[in-house]
């Protein structure tokens, strides 16, 4: 009985180990992004990481079948949306020196950018998991791909020493 349950354990933590080899690079990337932390420095992302494969180990063997990426996926981003709500009282803007190239989206607009075209999560499929309608995921990922793609220009610079002709 010890040796079976040995044997299953030493299973797991192979099957574990591979799926960690295969997967943590692109969820940390995913992570890296959500946070919009530079890639070279970014705790956050590396906890949210951490915090998403320790769930995920947890539940290994009640995966039965499912995908444990997705799984991981999940719970890394419920995990960062419910980080921001609680941390800044909703998806504002506040966030300690964003370097990311996704810094000068909201939150929310990155949590959907990232799960729409980094992860290519369905629509349908980020309404669900964050209770939006459909409409609202869309239009969201919408904004925030405009605001990548055209970024609003810089003020214009004060003109020092500029005198006005008499009239």
């Amino acid at each position: 009985m010890r040796q079976r349950q040995a044997a299953q354990g030493a299973r797991r933590a192979r099957e574990f180990e591979a799926f960690v080899a295969g997967a943590a690079g692109r969820l940390l990337h995913a992570a890296t992004l959500l946070t919009a932390e530079a890639p070279r420095d970014n705790p956050r992302a590396r906890r949210l990481l951490t915090l998403a494969l320790a769930h995920t180990y947890a539940h290994w063997d009640g995966l039965r079948g499912e995908d444990p990426y997705d799984r991981a996926r999940e719970y890394l981003a419920t995990r960062f949306a419910r980080g921001v709500w609680h941390r800044y009282g909703g998806f504002g803007r506040a966030r300690r020196h964003p370097a990311g190239p996704l810094a000068r989206l909201t939150p929310q607009e990155r949590l959907i950018l990232v799960l729409r075209l980094y992860e290519g999560v369905a629509e349908e499929q980020a309404a669900a998991l964050l209770g939006l309608p459909v409409e609202r995921v869309r239009s969201i990922c919408d904004r925030a791909t405009a605001t990548l793609l055209h970024p609003p220009r810089d003020p214009a610079p004060a003109v020092s020493g500029a005198r006005v002709a008499p009239s």
